[in-house]
Order: structure tokens, then C-alpha cells, then sequence
């Protein structure tokens, strides 16, 4: 069974830095597109980042400048260095992958439990 875990979500004050990761576990065949989205409570789910297998990067507007997105393909993690943070950030943070797992054909869409970012003085 595929699952992705995320973690290094938290408390940080305005202008501070965090480190999200994500993993992805179980019989993979291959894994596609990786990425990060967010949703607060009062927004719809919005794109921050996402990077291909050949580690070509997509950001949301909000976010450019300020956060990174890279992957270690080998070890089918992603992860999302946000710095410059601001109050705006506040939000659940998921993972998602776009893969093909053993047991299947078809490449499908894989999402994270989520985890909290918070962001306040």
C-alpha cells in the first residue's frame, strides 16, 4: 500500500525558516510529478510548489523567491525549504505524488495526511 509522510511542519515567527519533507513508501514503479500544496480553512487548496522526475520547478506566485523545492528521486522524498515566512503562510501543508504503484498500470494521484504550518509573532 502507498503512502506519503510528511513532517517538519510547525511554529515559527514572521521572516523564519522551515524544512518540510516527504516520503513516499510502499511497492512504487515509478513516481512522476512531486509537489506541495496548502489550503487555509477560508481558501480553497492552492499549488505552492512542484517539481518533476527531471526536476523541472513550478511555483505558486505567493511563494516565488522565498520557497525551494527539490527531490531526492532515489529515495522517492520531497521536500519544501520555506524561508522569508509570513503570517500569509499559515496553513496545512500537503504532499503530493503523482505514481505508479506496483500492483497497477496506471499512474494516480497520491496525497499526504497534511501537516500544520503556523506562522506568528
Amino acid at each position: 500500500q502507498v503512502q506519503l509522510v510528511e513532517s517538519g511542519g510547525g511554529l515559527v515567527q514572521p521572516g523564519g525558516s522551515l524544512r518540510l519533507s516527504c516520503a513516499a513508501s510502499g511497492s512504487i514503479s515509478s513516481v512522476n510529478d512531486m509537489g506541495w500544496y496548502r489550503q487555509d480553512p477560508a481558501k480553497e487548496r492552492e499549488l505552492v510548489a512542484q517539481i518533476t522526475s527531471a526536476g523541472s520547478t513550478t511555483y505558486g506566485d505567493s511563494v516565488k523567491g522565498r520557497f525551494t523545492i527539490s527531490r531526492d528521486n532515489a529515495k522517492n522524498t520531497v521536500y519544501l525549504e520555506m524561508s522569508s515566512l509570513k503570517l500569509e503562510d499559515t496553513a496545512v501543508y500537503y504532499c503530493y505524488a503523482k505514481l505508479r504503484a506496483a500492483t497497477s498500470w496506471y499512474f494516480a494521484g497520491y496525497w499526504g495526511q497534511g501537516t500544520q504550518v503556523t506562522v506568528s509573532s
